[in-house]
């Protein structure tokens, strides 16, 4: 098994090129593992209350633009 210390060295011994095409392929895993957890979380009402209190901030007019 791979620990987290081999992957640090192998990382740390990629030659320039190597090291940018693992940047975006890591980049886009965590893109879409953070995806995933969002569409886990909203899917079991985790996010429910935030939506609500937008949504009651956007009513009162408390809101604002970003």
């Amino acid at each position: 098994m791979t620990t987290i210390q081999d992957i640090e060295l192998a990382v740390q011994q990629l030659p320039k090129q190597e090291l940018a095409e693992f940047r975006r392929w890591f980049a886009q895993f965590d893109e879409a593992a953070w995806d995933a957890q969002i569409e886990a979380d909203a899917g079991v009402g985790k996010l429910d209350a935030l939506a609500a209190e937008a949504l009651a901030e956007y009513h009162n007019g408390s809101a604002r633009e970003l």
